[in-house]
């Protein structure tokens, strides 16, 4: 091969523009015995190169699964998380529709009579009203606790 071509190859091949033939050119040129002098500095890279086609990786790569066993463990996964959300839902609803019924048949703020309403509105207004005095009570004693404290640091 001449020798100005593999000059322009290798300036192709530095700046990264070379084709696989051309790189093939290269290899086979530098793997020869008749090496320009200039030229031989070159020569261990592409030997290594060539050489490091050759070599096979000893380890045995792992068998991939094939196309159907790849797809087949997502889907069931995705089937089974589906499974539960739907289990879920569907526990929601029964017992949030159970609640409402057991309301509903109680039938909660009918009465018959107006006396009858009045009666209930004041239990429920005196039960309102003693857990209201229980919280004013406390807020007493926490005054209580305040004037005591003040009196004490002051002093």
């Amino acid at each position: 091969m001449e020798l100005y071509k593999i000059e322009e190859l290798l300036e192709k091949y530095f700046q990264g523009e070379t084709s696989i033939a051309e790189e093939k050119e290269l290899t086979n040129y530098f793997s020869s015995l008749n090496v320009a002098q200039h030229l031989e500095q070159y020569k261990p890279m592409f030997g290594y190169f060539s050489l490091a086609k050759e070599q096979i990786n000893p380890k045995e790569l792992p068998e991939l699964p094939t196309q159907k066993e790849a797809i087949s463990k997502p889907v069931w996964w995705s089937l089974a998380a589906s499974l539960v959300i739907l289990l879920g839902i569907g526990m929601y609803v029964y017992t949030n529709n159970e609640t409402k019924t057991s309301i509903a048949s109680n039938e909660l703020g009918t009465y018959d009579t107006p006396e009858e309403a009045f009666r209930e509105t004041q239990k429920a207004l005196a039960l309102l009203s003693g857990h209201v005095n229980t919280g004013i009570e406390s807020v007493q004693v926490i005054q209580e606790y305040n004037e005591s404290k003040g009196k004490v640091f002051n002093q």
